[in-house]
């Protein structure tokens, strides 16, 4: 049995604050994900201080402020990191952050990460990819935006700098916060399987749990999924994401359909075995026999409980002999 590794996805929803970040653990490792993840990048490698935001995040913040104001102040330095990495080591949880620049990738090199997440927004960056590649690390593939060509020369690269095509993981996902249902696609996630043969997940940006359970019953091995400690705080992500109480019952229904999964083998389960004798039905007398005649269409039925004779042996007890007497109701 698979267990998915589930990602929960603090981002910048520690609005700059290590007290709020140390909480976002807090409740990650509580909610049972397996892993914490952060975000790792310098204002001035990653954004013009001319570039607009996103649409959702003009709606949700000042609106007079850039990007590049937005995120410098959600900024982790070296120090940040330390101090995250060991209390994610104190609360039994994984320490993940995605690099947005170089220098950010070296950095989490530096600092020991055995997984390296690529956000969606750098699956064109090649230099940025061949960096990553060739530290020759577990790397899991965000694909929003993207197209199957793209998602090709993204593996390409990462490959022939140096990565195992077997140690990558391709998430599909979609960037808008929130997604609109009809934009999910998840269909997609088994299509990138298919095409590259290799693990895929998915990166949720819905609203609710519901797609994030449905993608690990279609085969995601890696669910990422935002979460905040109130969808209230001031910042780009927070409203789209997920309140404690609501990724620990994600965690929860991704277990459950995890066992519900089940082996693919079809058989009657441990459970439901006492039940063939109650549910199934016998061949038994539908009226008075008597000894020496024929059991025809007219004297036998099926009919609970499953003790007896199989109904599928009928065409072999019609026209046979009677040996005893049978009262109604009486198993043959």
């Amino acid at each position: 049995m698979h267990k998915t590794f589930i990602i929960a996805e603090a981002g910048v929803n520690h609005n700059g604050s290590l007290k709020l970040a140390k909480k976002l653990i807090d409740e990650a490792s509580e909610a049972g994900a397996d892993a914490v993840k952060f975000q790792t990048f310098k204002a001035e490698k990653l954004v013009s201080k001319h570039a607009e935001k996103a649409e959702y995040q003009k709606k949700i913040t000042d609106s007079d402020e850039t990007q590049f104001q937005m995120i410098k102040k959600l900024e982790l330095d070296k120090d940040a990191h330390l101090e995250l990495i060991s209390y994610c080591q104190k609360k039994n949880i994984m320490f993940l952050s995605t690099p947005f620049d170089n220098e950010s990738v070296f950095l989490l090199n530096k600092l020991g990460l055995d997984i390296f997440k690529i956000g969606s927004g750098e699956i064109t960056n090649l230099p940025y990819l061949k960096a990553i590649g060739s530290l020759d690390r577990k790397v899991i593939l965000s694909t929003g935006m993207s197209d199957i060509g793209e998602i090709e020369d993204a593996l390409d690269v990462l490959v022939k700098a140096g990565s195992k095509k077997e140690n990558i993981i391709v998430l599909h996902a979609n960037t808008e916060y929130p997604t609109p249902m009809s934009d999910v696609n998840l269909k997609a996630m088994q299509t990138i399987a298919n095409t590259f043969q290799v693990k895929v997940g998915y990166s949720d940006h819905t609203l609710g749990i519901e797609v994030p359970i449905a993608a690990v019953a279609l085969g995601a091995c890696v669910i990422e999924k935002h979460f905040t400690l109130d969808k209230k705080m001031d910042g780009p992500d927070h409203k789209a994401s997920l309140e404690p109480k609501e990724l620990k019952a994600m965690v929860s229904a991704i277990r459950n359909i995890e066992i519900a999964m089940g082996t693919g083998v079809k058989k009657p389960s441990k459970s439901e075995s006492s039940n063939m004798k109650v549910a199934r039905k016998s061949i038994v007398a539908s009226k008075r026999i008597k000894k020496g005649e024929k059991f025809t269409d007219d004297n036998i039925i099926a009919k609970r409980p499953g003790t007896g004779l199989s109904p599928m042996l009928w065409d072999s007890i019609i026209d046979t002999i009677a040996q005893k007497n049978y009262d109604e109701d009486e198993l043959i």
